[in-house]
Formats: structure tokens, C-alpha cells, sequence
């Protein structure tokens, strides 16, 4: 886990790729290709090396492009009425699931002044 103030490194397409190579040669161990190269860990060139072997690119994160509908479908509706009966469904939930969050309603008494 990321500790806070902690800095990373970033390596190019062409590092990684040349690190990849220099391991194949089947000259050195992880460790010492990752010494050499000054690879913070020797885990990460064995990642590296298995994407390499599968063929898969070396960073999937720089491929996806943010929208505003990724994550969890949203629930479409085809009436306002199934909609307002969705949302009593889920206030009979959560009033029955935390029924100390529920307030009872003080009835305000009219007086009249005359």
C-alpha cells in the first residue's frame, strides 16, 4: 500500500522492453538485472517479463480513457411511477434495516389568537 509522501517511479516502453531483453539473455537472475538497472524491486521486471511472454502491453492503464458511465449500470425506468415505487422500496428498507435513524413527526397544534 502507498504511504503518503511516497513517489513513484515510472519507467518508458523502451526500458522496460531493454530490461526484458537483458533477463533472456539467461545471463543474470531478476535481482541482478534489476540491480543493474536500478529497478526499485525485482518483482516488478518478473511482471514485466510474464506481459512480455503472454504479449500483452506493458501498462493497460495508459489504453483506458475515463467516462462518465463507467462503473455500476444505472437503473432505467420506463414510468415516473415505477421510478417514485423504486425509491419508496428502498425508504421501507432503510427504515426497517435502521429504525433508530426514524423521527417521529410532532404534530404542531393550530391556536388561534383573538
Amino acid at each position: 500500500m502507498a504511504k503518503k509522501g511516497q513517489t513513484f517511479k515510472q519507467y518508458t516502453e523502451e526500458f522496460k522492453l531493454a530490461a526484458v531483453q537483458e533477463y533472456m539473455k539467461g545471463s543474470s537472475s531478476y535481482k541482478r538485472v534489476a540491480e543493474k538497472l536500478e529497478i526499485r524491486n525485482c518483482s516488478q521486471l518478473k511482471v514485466w517479463v510474464k506481459k512480455w511472454q503472454n504479449g500483452e502491453a506493458f501498462d493497460v492503464r495508459a489504453d483506458k480513457i475515463p467516462t462518465p458511465l463507467t462503473g455500476r449500470p444505472r437503473t432505467i425506468f420506463s414510468t415516473v411511477e415505477e421510478e417514485r415505487d423504486y425509491l419508496k422500496a428502498q425508504v421501507d428498507y432503510l427504515k426497517k434495516r435502521y429504525p433508530n435513524l426514524v423521527k417521529e413527526k410532532h404534530q404542531v397544534s393550530e391556536t388561534t389568537i383573538t
